[in-house]
């Protein structure tokens, strides 16, 4: 599976939205490509149908979402009416099928435990640069959690527009920072540890 630091391969393919190229797709924004192992499945439609309530989030933060597995265009199509029906919602980003599993081996997105091809929950967080920015893989048993996915986004841009902060456990947009090792900023706060050494400090966002 890609590494952090490493950049997502461009990739072409066809897509409920048409035929697709990736780095168009997602021109100067943010990216999340998820995987699901496969469409007319329990879990995938709980998820999907949560990612389409989400949409005006991830629209809000600048971030464009892709899905992938190895279906067809056709089972995607099909799939998503079952997706509307659960949810509510539209599907408003691609489905890409994936259906030979070249984009899904190239990044490492395909469950090794299984012989035939079947795509992990994999989640990757891109940058505008395309560069890999955090990355989530869940067994299929599991469904993803999507408001962790947002907070991640969430210090992901935070961190990158402020490089002299990090975000403690459990932050959430409007909590306390903490000041980034190395760095300096006016009216912070420091704990005093045990240990003498002052790494612990917070500064209000």
């Amino acid at each position: 599976m890609l590494n952090l630091g490493e950049t997502f391969p461009n990739f072409t393919a066809s897509s409920t939205l048409g035929d697709l190229d990736f780095y168009e797709y997602l021109g100067n924004d943010w990216g999340v490509v998820f995987s699901h192992p496969a469409d007319f499945t329990p879990v995938c439609t709980t998820e999907l149908g949560r990612m389409a309530q989400l949409a005006k989030e991830f629209a809000a933060r600048n971030v464009k979402t892709i899905c992938l597995s190895i279906d067809t265009v056709g089972d995607h199509h099909g799939w998503v009416e079952d997706v509307k029906k659960v949810s509510g919602c539209q599907v408003p980003f691609p489905l890409v099928a994936d259906t030979n599993g070249e984009i899904s081996e190239k990044v490492g997105m395909l469950d090794k435990s299984v012989d035939k091809k079947v795509t992990v929950r994999a989640v990757f967080v891109l940058g505008p640069d395309k560069v890999v920015k955090a990355v989530i893989c869940y067994p299929a048993s599991t469904g993803r959690n999507f408001d962790e996915i947002l907070r991640l986004i969430d210090s992901l841009q935070l961190t990158a527009a402020r490089p002299d902060v990090v975000t403690p456990v459990d932050w959430k947009v409007g909590g306390d920072l903490i000041v980034k090792p190395g760095c300096e900023i006016a009216g912070c706060t420091s704990v005093e540890l045990p240990s003498g050494k002052n790494y612990l400090r917070y500064v209000k966002q």
